[in-house]
């Protein structure tokens, strides 16, 4: 295989895993990089492939640098993973949230239509754009309630990619993806949070862990196993929107539990309840219905949430000994 594929957002957790997963099937590899002060290429060095992939500057609000990146690239298939993706951020910074995650898509989705509409794109939907749920099971025809500005946000940029699709009949696909976790996640995560502060607490550095409302539910699986549906669906006749998830849902309590058991801790010793870490409008459960990507993608979700937690804990306790 001797294709291109252009990532935004390749820095994040779902892009150095997506490029990995390309490197694998022999892309060539090219990923929108926006500078920053801080180090954003953490997780591309963690996976063994930053000298692999080609960054090229630019930035999902400036429409000139998405064409040039294109450009450049050439690439075939264009996988929109960037975003303000930090659900509590977007209520603090809805304005950025709102040019980043939506008119970001929007952005890339008119430089495809203008150099070459025959690209396929992934756009990087959520599960946060059912919010206030109105079905148990969530699938690609559950209606959308979003219930933050990082969800609404996501929901104009999901209903464009339909939209382009519909209008000029790009191959434009979209990912409704439950929530994925890995070792690669931010820390700003609710599931990092808790993996780092066991492993934190297990070394005696940290007391105790302040979280929110942890009697939410959600549908957890491995972003490593997920990034395999973005490409499947890009490589299908036409294009389409797949709910991907694990067809199972866990509270944050339990995901706590499994967390701090894998060290030999009760997490009750431990977990504070914080009115601070509420949030405006609550998303109460999540539950993704994922028969359409098994049968038509031929997709499943291979790693189960107490195998995911366990490998996120281990990771973390190797990052805390790392630096004693």
């Amino acid at each position: 295989m001797n294709k291109s594929a252009l990532i935004t957002g390749i820095t994040g957790q779902d892009g150095a895993y997506l490029a990995e997963f390309l490197l694998e099937k022999g892309y060539s590899v090219f990923g929108l990089h926006a500078r920053r002060a801080s180090d954003t290429l953490w997780r591309l060095r963690d996976l063994n492939i930053l000298d692999q992939v080609q960054l090229i500057e630019g930035d999902l609000t400036d429409l000139s640098s998405l064409i040039r990146a294109l450009n450049k690239s050439k690439a075939l298939e264009v996988y929109n993973l960037g975003a303000q993706s930090f659900v509590a951020t977007s209520w603090e910074q809805p304005i950025l949230t709102a040019h980043a995650t939506g008119m970001g898509a929007l952005n890339l989705l008119e430089a495809i239509r203008l150099v070459n509409s025959d690209i396929r794109f992934y756009q990087a939907s959520t599960s946060e754009m059912f919010g206030l749920i109105q079905e148990e099971r969530q699938s690609e025809t559950t209606p959308l309630y979003p219930r933050s500005p990082y969800g609404v946000s996501k929901v104009f940029a999901h209903w464009m990619t339909i939209n382009y699709r519909e209008s000029f009949e790009m191959h434009a696909s979209s990912g409704i993806l439950f929530n994925h976790e890995s070792p690669l996640r931010g820390i700003e995560f609710v599931t990092r949070k808790v993996t780092d502060a066991v492993a934190r607490i297990k070394q005696g550095s940290q007391k105790e862990l302040r979280l929110g409302n942890i009697d939410v539910k959600r549908d957890w699986g491995f972003a490593g196993d997920y990034v395999e549906a973005m490409w499947l669906m890009l490589q299908q006749d036409g294009p389409d929107d797949y709910v991907i998830a694990t067809g199972e849902t866990t509270t944050v309590r339990e995901m706590c539990n499994i967390a701090f058991n894998h060290v030999g801790l009760d997490y009750e010793e431990f977990v504070v309840i914080d009115p601070e870490f509420y949030r405006p409008a609550e998303v109460e459960i999540l539950l993704g219905n994922p028969t359409k990507a098994e049968i038509q993608l031929g997709w499943k979700a291979k790693t189960k949430l107490h195998t995911l937690i366990t490998m996120m804990v281990d990771a973390d306790i190797c990052r805390v000994e790392s630096i004693k």
